[in-house]
């Protein structure tokens, strides 16, 4: 260590110089840095549930559905109808659009002197002008099941344009375009946006605009906290440069390896903010410790001391990140893992490399005079009021501060219990966000917009398969959440009923098939059934966005699809439902193999490093049960469990344990010089503790920014994370002395 301190120092202007000039490379790669707001993409490629929802897409003509809302006071008004053609006939030409339906251009059974006639609902080229006609449309919409809740709302003042999107079409993309052309139009009647694109392309807005304003926010919070801590421009520059260059470096990195932002690693700079100035920190906190009147020894010195430790917070929080990879099921964690624990062994080479470079070349040591002006620790106001109290108490009372952590270990592992989970896409925003108000207005008006499909693998004009499918679809609208289907079925019974034999499938194919020549050529059917007439589907629509409700009916279809199956004719559920219980699930087991990996990894190298295993373990004591009481507040708040509080508990662990490490090592090393177990321990939290006071206050500061959020997850992400390094603070600061004092008794030699 000596040695890689004298080497720094000696080659500080080339590493300056090295590190900056990868910086401003770097910094050029992020001009063109994208957002991915789609989950689904997060699903494994070999995904059962992702591949047969991408076959969906493919066969017929897309799976991703959005909505054009349009309301009026009265939806069957002959302006209304020419605006909605107008709205329709604008989504119908943007590229990536692979069916568009609404009320001027949906599929109509009706009879007719000739029989039965098959067209649109209504005639683009003539719509309905007198009050007579207005009256005669709007009697047999509000009559008919197909459209009354499905297209137009009941009251008749809500009608919607509904779309679907290429497989491979850029998703965000088609969504503005879709809102950039509509408004351009200029309607009278309230235009509003709905579904899984619109979402995305409102999440990855909302994710500029958080990336714009809450991170320079974070900035400026740490650095009020550092100047107050260190009262110094060093204090304040040098662990923000740490930050901001290790933040510049892995995005760049993510760009030139072609990889998005997203939900997840939206958090990385934010992290990496606080991260990088922890090294830093420390790195400070030493220097200004050492007393040489000789700053070049002085620094050597520090160096000598500290690297170790950061060192080895370095490579625990990098451990805690890349446990996302290897125990993450989503593609979207295990990048965030990757690319975070790249970021922050960045940071750990900026702090112990950079940093000195940069104290050494520009000579900012603290003058003489100021270093004995310096207060002793114990005698400033963060002494006086926080660490000689703790040191202290936890000396003289260690018992009473094991019953406290006791008790609160007890209340919150009853919270875990009452832990929810959450990925609906629509709860990520605020209730009061037109994207979820719209969402409600979709579940109330017009059954939700989370699609469902039912595959059946058959003859589509075989009278049992076409009857297992109205049988299956009665089946799907008992469900609360369902209130309409749509097969090639339901069209063949409806077509039946137009020829005066009833509401029913006929019982001979041929009769079938002559119905069916009267389908062919009709947009609709592409939606419906596969060119080969051997696999067809129900469509339909998921009114609740509760994960639980979610997963119930899949459940409920699932034991259904079991009983009523054949070889003859095959049936599988998919579509959002399906996909989103997946994903759910995903979060479950990624929580917990990605933290049971973390841990291990933490204590492993912990021990490793500081060759003692026993100092591993109590490494990891005091941040488990940090974990423990975070889950516990989830449980208690209701915050729940979704695609960016699953990284919580991994974050909270890798960063938290470096105040564990630091109390260790410190305490290891004046323990080894006195032999006396209190001095070593108010040493350890006077020296040691004063940077992790710092510490926590300039990261929990930070993350605080983000409850500032336009978005949910993100939101609760910084809480959680903000408790959770103040709770790991707290922990290696009492419960972790204690443990130490506790397991160290036997050795000591010079009784209090």
């Amino acid at each position: 260590m000596n040695k890689l301190a004298e080497g720094i120092i000696k080659f500080r202007w080339l590493i300056i110089i090295a590190v900056l000039g990868l910086t401003v490379f770097f910094g050029y790669q992020l001009k063109d840095i994208k957002i991915d707001a789609d989950v689904i993409n997060s699903l494994p490629d070999d995904d059962t549930t992702a591949v047969l929802y991408t076959d969906i897409g493919n066969k017929y003509g897309g799976n991703t559905m959005g909505v054009v809302i349009i309301q009026a006071d009265n939806i069957f008004n002959t302006k209304v109808l020419e605006d909605i053609k107008q709205v329709t006939d604008t989504v119908k030409y943007i590229d990536g659009i692979s069916t568009v339906t609404s009320l001027t251009d949906v599929i109509d059974i009706k009879g007719s002197d000739w029989g039965i006639e098959i067209g649109k609902l209504i005639d683009e080229y003539d719509l309905p002008s007198t009050q007579a006609q207005l009256d005669s449309l709007k009697h047999r919409v509000m009559s008919k099941e197909m459209y009354k809740g499905n297209i137009i709302s009941e009251d008749g003042t809500s009608t919607l344009v509904m779309f679907t999107l290429l497989d491979d079409a850029d998703k965000q993309a088609v969504a503005k375009e879709i809102k950039e052309k509509i408004t351009k139009l200029n309607l009278p009647e309230k235009i509003s946006f709905g579904g899984i694109p619109m979402m995305m392309d409102d999440i990855s807005t909302l994710m500029l605009v958080d990336m714009r304003n809450l991170i320079p926010i974070t900035f400026i919070v740490i650095m009020i906290v550092l100047l107050i801590s260190f009262g110094s421009a060093r204090g304040v520059i040098l662990p923000l440069l740490t930050a901001s260059i290790s933040t510049v470096w892995v995005l760049g990195i993510m760009q030139l390896l072609g990889y998005k932002l997203n939900l997840v690693s939206i958090n990385m700079p934010v992290i990496l903010l606080a991260v990088g100035s922890a090294y830093t920190i420390h790195v400070i906190n030493r220097v200004n410790e050492c007393k040489e009147k000789d700053r070049r020894k002085a620094l050597i010195i520090a160096l000598t001391y500290i690297i170790i430790p950061v060192f080895l917070s370095g490579i625990t929080t990098a451990f805690g990140f890349i446990s996302f990879v290897f125990g993450a099921y989503l593609t979207m964690i295990s990048d965030f893992g990757m690319f975070t624990s790249v970021g922050v062994l960045i940071a750990l080479s900026i702090s112990v490399v950079f940093v000195p470079a940069i104290v050494s070349a520009f000579s900012m040591f603290k003058s003489q005079k100021a270093i004995k002006r310096q207060m002793k620790s114990e005698d400033t106001i963060m002494g006086k009021m926080l660490l000689t109290p703790f040191s202290n108490l936890i000396v003289k009372h260690p018992k009473y501060i094991t019953v406290i952590w006791i008790a609160v270990m007890a209340i919150s592992i009853w919270g875990i219990f009452n832990i929810k989970t959450s990925i609906n896409m629509a709860e990520y925003f605020q209730k009061n966000n037109p994207t979820r108000v719209i969402e409600e207005i979709m579940q109330k008006k017009f059954g939700g917009s989370i699609p469902v499909f039912v595959v059946f693998k058959g003859d589509m004009q075989n009278p049992d398969v076409l009857k297992t499918m109205i049988k299956t679809g009665d089946y799907m609208k008992e469900y609360p959440d369902i209130t309409s289907t749509q097969s090639v079925a339901d069209l063949i019974e409806e077509m039946n009923d137009v020829m005066g034999e009833g509401k029913k499938i006929p019982d001979e194919q041929a009769k079938i098939e002559q119905l069916w020549f009267l389908l062919d050529g009709q947009d609709i059917m592409s939606q419906l059934v596969t060119y080969d007439l051997d696999e067809g589907i129900i469509q339909s629509k998921f009114a609740s966005a509760d994960s639980k409700d979610m997963e119930e009916f899949v459940v409920y279809m699932n034991e259904y699809i079991k009983e009523n199956s054949t070889d003859d004719c095959q049936i599988i559920l998919t579509g959002m439902p399906s996909v989103y219980v997946k994903l759910n699930d995903s979060l479950i087991r990624s929580q917990f193999s990605s933290l049971s990996i973390a841990i291990l990894l933490v204590v492993l190298i912990v021990a490793l490093i500081l060759r003692s295993f026993p100092n591993g373990i109590y490494a990891a004591v005091s941040i488990v049960a940090t974990i423990i009481i975070l889950f516990g507040f989830m449980g208690v708040t209701g915050i729940a469990l979704d695609i960016a509080t699953v990284l919580v508990a991994s974050v909270a662990l890798g960063m938290g344990i470096d105040y564990s490490i630091h109390i260790i090592t410190h305490f290891s090393k004046k323990f080894d010089e006195v032999k006396n177990i209190n001095e070593a321990i108010k040493d350890s939290i006077m020296i040691s503790g004063k940077a992790i006071i710092i510490n926590v206050l300039s990261v929990a500061s930070g993350f605080l920014v983000l409850t500032f959020s336009h978005i949910v997850p993100i939101q609760n992400f910084g809480l959680l994370v903000a408790l959770s390094m103040v709770g790991a603070g707290v922990g290696a600061l009492t419960l972790l002395p204690v443990i130490l004092i506790l397991a160290n008794r036997k050795r000591n030699l010079i009784k209090d």
